[in-house]
């Protein structure tokens, strides 16, 4: 199957704006699952909850999430993308997984991130794996974190345990050390992962933010697919066999997950 990555700079609160542009940058792109950014359709760095109340929208009636489910409709992949839910009177940075058959499932940011604490509440959903198919109608496992969330093992190494054989990964990176640590997050839980970035330059009128591209596909042994410069409108695609990570066999004595012995690890 053909994964791909989006990677691009979206206008602050310009919904319509960045959903035209996303759909022109996917214009003949032929993969059976891309991921898109975090918060990809309406900006990040938020100023006040007035803003972020502008354009968070519930799932899957809001404007982001039907785009979605159109484009998927139209053309048969799945699509992974962030976006600012509401719920209530809650705000959560979530992630959806979009197929052409419609909603497959939503996950809510459990690893908050600088002032995302000021206007988001925690995820409450827990990670998740869901069970989705590519344009041959071939099964797989499909996990999702959101940026943060690459910070913390467990994240990952949860998605793992649950069957994920490939983490989607949407993200706004501003910290340097994230490409350098997904192909080990990839090697060490024997996984597939699609970090889709954004680059560019946002701020909140206090201080400004600069994003540092570089979204990567890695395969369950560390190896970079594909990698995207810190600057410029991108889409990465590779080719791979999600069942690949399902053997998790290192030598005819070892297997990654049979030999863990979590009697002896400190969690909490």
């Amino acid at each position: 199957m053909r994964i791909a990555y989006l990677q691009y700079n979206p206008v602050y609160l310009d919904v319509a704006h960045n959903l035209g542009r996303v759909e022109a940058l996917l214009e003949g792109v032929e993969a059976d699952l891309i991921v898109l950014p975090e918060l990809f359709a309406s900006g990040y760095f938020f100023r006040s909850l007035d803003d972020l109340a502008t354009v968070a929208e519930p799932i899957p009636e809001g404007p982001i999430t039907q785009w979605m489910l159109d484009w998927c409709r139209e053309t048969g992949a799945v699509l992974v993308g962030g976006l600012p839910e509401r719920s209530g009177d809650q705000f959560f940075n979530s992630a959806v997984v979009v197929g052409p058959e419609g909603l497959i499932g939503c996950y809510r940011k459990v690893h908050l991130f600088y002032e995302e604490k000021l206007h988001f509440s925690p995820g409450d959903l827990g990670f998740q794996v869901f069970e989705v198919s590519d344009r041959n109608s071939q099964p797989y496992r499909l996990g999702v974190m959101i940026c943060f969330d690459w910070y913390f093992p467990e994240a990952a190494r949860t998605l793992a345990l649950l069957g994920a054989d490939v983490i989607a990964h949407p993200s706004n990176l501003v910290r340097p050390d994230c490409p350098r640590a997904m192909p080990i997050r990839a090697l060490e839980n024997h996984v597939f992962t699609i970090t889709a970035n954004r680059y560019g330059t946002e701020s909140n009128g206090r201080e400004t933010l600069r994003f540092i591209g570089r979204s990567l596909i890695c395969d369950p042994a560390g190896r970079v697919l594909q990698e995207a410069p810190p600057e410029g409108d991108h889409v990465g695609i590779a080719e791979i066999e999600p069942q690949e990570a399902r053997n998790r066999r290192l030598t005819s004595y070892n297997d990654l997950f049979k030999d863990r012995r979590p009697a002896f690890y400190r969690l909490s």
